[in-house]
Parts: C-alpha cells; structure tokens; sequence
C-alpha cells in the first residue's frame, strides 16, 4: 500500500471518526432539551415536617417500613448534612426560606410573631384583617402572605405555566400552608379545632367553599380519630427513647402523668359541658393522619397531576412539632409518632402512584426546624443545663434602663431575642442611640447565660464569625430589633418538652430528600442548606428561581 493511500485512510477514518462524535453530541443535546421542556413531572409534592431533626430518621430507622421513610431514601437521593443558614429557627421563617430559597434577612419572615416598628405592637406572620374566614364562623381564617417579601417556587411554577399548573397548600397550622405556597396559591387549607373541627381557608384565595372541601368537612372522618392513643408497635420494643413515666413530659389536661394509652376522646372532652375540643387532634399523631387524608382529597377533588401543565402540593405536617413541645424529643411520644408519620407517608405514596402515576411525581421532604432534647432528661444525663427566666430577664433589662436613663421606656419592644428602641424618646430626652446601645449592652452582656449581644451595626460588621452570619441571615434590617442577644448552649426556657429557635446545630441540622421523576438515587455528605431546595427544583422543572433565591443547584440531585 502506498503512502498516499495508507494516508487517505487515516483521514477518512478520522472524518469518520469526527462525524460520528457530532451525530452522538447532537442526539444528547435534542434528548437533554426535550426532556428538560417537556418532560416536567405532573406533580411536585413538597413536604415539610414540623420539628423533624435530621437524627429522626436515623433514631427510628428499624421501625420504618420499607415503604415509607426508606422508600424515599433508598429510591431517591439524600442531603444528610443539610442546614439551615440562619438562627432563630422557627416554624414561620422555615417554611418561607424553604418555599423562596433565600433566608429571613431577604424574604422578610423573621418569626412567627415579632415586634413590629411601624404599629408599635406585635404582629403575627400570616395575619390580616382585611380578609374573612371562608369555612367557618371564626376569626381563623383572616390570614394571608401579606408580609412575605418574595416569590416562592411555587408562584414561580404558576407564572411559567401560565396559571395553568395548580398550588394547594395543607396544614394544620396557617402558617405552614399560607407561607409554603406563596401569593398565587389556588388555594391554602390549615385545620381549625374547637368544637367544630375542620379545614379553613380566607376570602385571600377564595369566595367559597369547593364542594370536595365541604365533603370532606362533612363526612366527620375526625372523629374516626377520637380514640386511645396507644403505642403502634408493643411499647417495649421503643427502646430508641427513655421511660414513659418520667419527670420532663408535661402530660395533657386531665391525665395524672404523661404515659401510653391516652384517652384522647376524654381528655378533648368538657367535662362541664360535655363538648368537645378538636383541637387536641392537633397534639396526637391523628393530627398527621387528617392532613395525609385531606391532601389525598386534594389531589382528587382539584385534579392535581393529571395534565402536562406542573401543580404543586405543599404539605406541613404540624402535629409532630406539637408533640415535641410537650413531650420532649427523647419521650415515647414522639418515637411514635414518627413510626404513624412513616405509614401516612407510605400511604400518601401509594396512592400517588395510582392517581399520578409512579414515574409522573417528584417529592422533596425536609423540616422547618429542629429541636433540642428536653432539658430534664438532659440534666438527668449529667449534660450541663441552666434554666433562662425570660421573666426575671426582661426586670432586669428594665431596672438597667431605668438607672441609667431615668425611663424604662427606651426599651419599646422586645421579640426573638431582640430589643427595640424607642427613637422617638430617645430624641426628645436628647440622647445618643450609639451611647443608649452601648450601655444597654454592657449591662446585658453580664447577664448570666447571655452568650452575646450586638447592636444592629455589629451584625454586618464581622464576617468570620459562623454564629455570627446566622444571627445575619435571619436579621431583617428595616423589620428587626437594634440589639440582637444570644444565649450560652444549653441554657434554655422551658424546663419540660423540647423546643427550638436556637443557632446550634439541633436546631439547624435537618433532612432533606428528593425523591421520584428527574431525581438521581444517591447521597451526599457535602453541606448543603435549606436555600438549595428551591433553586433545585426550579431546575428540574426549567423555571425561573423566586425572586429572592440564593441558594445553589445540589447537581448531584438531578437526573
């Protein structure tokens, strides 16, 4: 074979070489378009647990069935070291930092309630009068987004769809199902006990009642639920958590101590008027199990998932934060109430499958908070606890102004661990913020169990400090106090239950799972924070991210 030939070869080959790679390339970029254009899921399920730490789902992992809890995990993909970037965790800002993928410094809920400068007074995050209860004859149903300062994934979802794709939000609280789904919901149900029991909504998303809501009310499935609260499985296998009868639980109205079973029917009962108070669902795991039934008549009743145009369901499943609060995180109670919370989610599993389809769903899960363990039992384990008297805290505070200032109206509010001013006084009484700041803040700093205090300058003046950068994240600048304190670890309010609002990691540390249509199988160790939820999700479904979002893309999440 001649030079020239054996050369003509080796260019033909590499022509061929050269084409086939652009053959290849091009097939993958069409398939790489077409699936992220049209091949959305037909429903997002987004699931939020109230007061779950991320040691939940380990804790419990040999009660779960295979079909809940390890479904998710093993068929879909896990943050396990996923945070919140922010202190002051709370139910409120951790729905909204879930649903606008940004922190409270920027979306604007930086509490459930907070001292607000402009109507001197408290304000709740969800109130608003301008709009009427739709369900009942209560004031529950006054409520709106009103305060929150950005878009959600979900109004995102409904502008690119063009309003075709659907929200519905349902909670026990308003707030976990108002601030979940943002200004464009179709809707958002919470539940309101007292004597009455039912799901509400405000005259914000609607002028009436569907008719599957009012079917559902109807049918008077809650009282199915007025029944003893016993273990799920034999009390004697729940060796993950301590003794039923201990000294750190606060039991409910009427019991003599807090131990299995609980006469739930007895204890909503009024034994003077005989009625009965719903409200008490709300602190059982029942509680759980009527927002699982309510979304699956939600779904039905509003056709979620049945067409190209994406809908989003954003769930809050409340009861276990309630749970948590009363009987602590090391009691019987909560252990099994995590154990009914894996069948409610198996079963809201399974019939996605069968309404949406098995492959046609995508579902995040993750917590609004952590919680810390109760401080009896910690105390009982030789864990250095004191005790915080907010009461004895606020005298004190009050007494310093006083002999400092002549007033202790200086002081105009306090929320969250934050003082606010009175400037209007201040001025009068021609004095110096900076030099009232300063002293105020010597005297706290000597304060048994404060950790910290900062003035509002010296929030964004450190930018080393972790502990700092999460009282920032959550700091709003025109909303929150000029004097932001901190508490040593462990030092704490309530002397029974669990609770949560602090910057340490049992309160920050929370799950995070993806699970379903577009979602790789797998696991990362890698942090992650509770801002790359949305962001994430906007990228599987193509769509722009909220408003305010600054989280990142988890790539290793997506398919």
């Amino acid at each position: 074979m001649s030079k020239n030939s054996f050369a003509g070869i080796l260019i033909l080959g590499f022509v061929l070489l050269v084409f086939g790679y652009i053959v290849r390339v091009s097939g993958s970029v069409e398939k790489s378009t077409d699936n992220s254009l049209s091949e959305n899921p037909k429903l997002v399920v987004g699931i939020v647990v109230d007061q779950m730490k991320y040691q939940y789902l380990t804790k419990f992992w040999n009660h779960y069935s295979d079909k809940g809890f390890k479904r998710l995990v093993n068929n879909g993909f896990t943050a396990k070291s996923n945070y919140y970037g922010y202190a002051q965790t709370s139910t409120g800002p951790g729905h909204t930092t879930v649903a606008t993928g940004t922190y409270p410094s920027i979306h604007g809920i930086i509490g459930n309630n907070w001292y607000d400068k402009i109507s001197k007074k408290s304000v709740y995050c969800v109130e608003d009068s301008r709009y009427e209860t739709i369900g009942s004859d209560g004031d529950g149903g006054k409520k709106s987004p009103n305060r929150l300062l950005t878009s959600t994934l979900s109004d995102e979802n409904r502008i690119a769809t063009n309003f075709k794709g659907k929200t519905i939000g349902v909670a026990i609280k308003d707030r976990g199902a108002i601030l979940s789904s943002g200004f464009t919901a179709n809707a958002a149900y919470w539940y309101e006990g007292g004597e009455e029991g039912k799901f509400i909504t405000s005259s914000y998303y609607l002028d009436s009642m569907p008719d599957w809501v009012n079917t559902f009310n109807d049918s008077r499935i809650i009282d199915n639920y007025l029944i003893d609260w016993d273990t799920f499985y034999d009390i004697s296998t729940y060796t993950e958590s301590g003794p039923d009868d201990n000294d750190y639980e606060n039991p409910f109205k009427g019991e003599k101590s807090p131990v299995f079973p609980h006469k739930i029917k007895d204890i909503a009962t009024n034994n003077s008027t005989g009625k009965i108070s719903y409200s008490t669902l709300a602190s059982t795991p029942f509680g759980n199990s009527l927002v699982a039934d309510f979304s699956i008549e939600a779904i039905k009743g509003e056709e979620l998932g049945l067409d190209n145009s994406t809908d989003f369901l954003m769930i809050d499943f409340s009861s276990t934060d309630y749970v948590g609060h009363q009987f602590g995180a090391n009691s019987k109670e909560v252990q099994d109430t995590y154990i009914r919370l894996d069948k409610e989610i198996e079963r809201l599993l399974n019939f996605l499958d069968q309404h949406v389809g098995s492959n046609e769903y995508t579902i995040f899960l993750t917590a609004d908070h952590g919680a810390t363990n109760a401080p009896g039992f910690l105390k009982e384990n030789k864990i250095a606890v004191n005790y915080f008297s907010s009461k004895k805290w606020k005298e004190y505070i009050e007494l310093s102004a006083i002999k400092m200032f002549g007033t202790k109206k200086i002081i105009e509010g306090y929320s969250n661990e934050q003082l606010f001013l009175n400037h209007e006084l201040i001025s009068k009484l021609k004095l110096e913020v900076s030099d009232i700041k300063k002293k105020l803040i010597d005297k706290m700093q000597n304060y048994p169990g404060i950790s910290n205090v900062y003035s509002s300058e010296n929030i964004f003046n450190y930018n080393e400090d972790h502990y700092l950068r999460l009282l920032r994240n959550g700091y709003n600048k025109n909303m929150s106090g000029d004097i932001v304190y901190t508490l040593m670890p462990n030092w704490t309010y309530p002397r029974k239950g669990s609770t949560h609002g602090t910057r340490f990691n049992h309160d920050t540390h929370v799950p995070l799972i993806f699970y379903g249509k577009g979602i790789n199988k797998g696991v990362t160790n890698r942090k992650t924070d509770v801002i790359d939820i949305a962001p994430t999700i906007a990228s599987l479904l193509g769509i722009s991210s909220p408003s305010g979002s600054i989280g990142e893309v988890i790539y290793e999440v997506l398919d």
